[in-house]
């Protein structure tokens, strides 16, 4: 079984949550929050990491905006 984790947000800040998980040719979208740290708040404009239609599915661990 080969899994692969990606971190499009939250990595080395506190808000910006999200994480793609590939396994079995499913992509499971961990949390897509948006970033609320003044610094950062332009990231949320950015394009989106992966084409939409490619995921399978949401998974939302807490609330976002």
């Amino acid at each position: 079984m080969d899994i692969k984790l990606k971190f499009f947000g939250a990595a080395k800040n506190v808000t910006g949550s999200c994480y793609l998980l590939e396994t079995n040719g499913i992509r499971l979208l961990v949390d897509c929050g948006l970033y609320q740290e003044r610094d950062l708040k332009q990231r949320n404009w950015d394009d989106f990491p992966v084409p939409a239609e490619s995921i399978d599915a949401v998974l939302l661990t807490h609330a976002h905006l």
